[in-house]
């Protein structure tokens, strides 16, 4: 079985997705995407809705799945279970035939998420786990950092990697100011990071920082798992830290980091060399980043 599994989010419902190998692409749960489209939380209803469609659609000769189109997911209960799956031409194919138009919205969505410069570099992103492109020496610096931002966004800006020249801002938040950035990050770079606190710590001073003109939060959340990997054998499972939490905790952090603290703490696993937990951060890492 694959242990490559994905989440995409649209409109804050989970869909989520499993690599297969033999057919090199990514299959997606039928349930979630008939979800997704009614953006319904009740997954029995969901599940029987979906059956509902592809009888239908079947009768009308259109063949969504086959009978070794099967996947295992976790159901309601906590137990992995079989369930239909659709491959990406099959997930287009059931929102273009989709009895009303509420299907419109999230296949304007899904054609386009994986085009897009988040789409992209979610792909290479999912790559990092086997780049070993980073020294155990060079863990928790900026040009570790650095070279994290390059492999997820090269190609896709032409500043990949490269410290910024010029002052940004966010939200009316001013991240540091341009002329002050290159000190700032050699004062960042040298903070301590044995403990879970200190780490913390250097988080929220780096992302104070924000040294890139995009994308630092997507690379900086890679950063710091690399540390807490590196410094404690523990990283963050981030499927367990709410986006609106998180958002609003980092915002609380360039005054008081007690919040992200909190939440970080809560949200640690032992379970490092876990492919899956790997996935599932770079997908909320994605997710955190969606507009709302």
């Amino acid at each position: 079985m694959s242990t490559k599994k994905s989440i995409r989010f649209f409109n804050d419902q989970k869909v989520r997705a499993v690599w297969s190998d033999t057919d090199s692409k990514w299959y997606f749960s039928a349930t979630d995407v008939v979800r997704a489209i009614n953006n319904e939380e009740d997954y029995t209803k969901c599940r029987n809705y979906w059956k509902y469609l592809k009888g239908k659609l079947a009768k009308e000769g259109i063949q969504l799945v086959s009978g070794t189109n099967h996947f295992k997911f976790e159901a309601p209960d906590g137990k992995m279970r079989k369930a239909d799956v659709l491959d990406n031409e099959a997930v287009q194919l059931l929102a273009k035939h989709y009895p009303n138009n509420r299907a419109n919205a999230f296949l304007d969505w899904f054609t386009y998420a994986d085009n897009s410069i988040d789409g992209q570099s979610r792909k290479k992103a999912y790559t990092f786990w086997e780049s070993d492109i980073i020294a155990d020496e060079e863990i928790g610096s900026v040009k570790a950092l650095q070279k994290i931002h390059a492999y997820i966004f090269g190609g896709l800006y032409d500043f990949a990697g490269q410290i910024r020249t010029r002052t940004i801002w966010k939200d009316g938040t001013v991240f540091c100011r341009a002329e002050y950035l290159r000190y700032n990050l050699t004062q960042i770079e040298a903070m301590p990071q044995s403990t879970f606190d200190e780490i913390v710590s250097k988080y929220v001073e780096m992302n104070v920082a924000h040294p890139f003109m995009e994308g630092n939060g997507r690379s900086t959340r890679i950063w710091l798992d690399m540390i807490f990997k590196h410094s404690l054998k523990m990283c963050v499972d981030w499927s367990k830290i709410d986006k609106k939490e998180y958002l609003q905790a980092m915002r609380l952090s360039m005054t008081d980091d007690c919040a992200i603290r909190e939440l970080l703490r809560g949200a640690m696993t032992d379970r490092i060399d876990d492919r899956e937990i790997f996935m599932k951060g770079i997908d909320y890492s994605y997710y955190y980043e969606q507009e709302e």
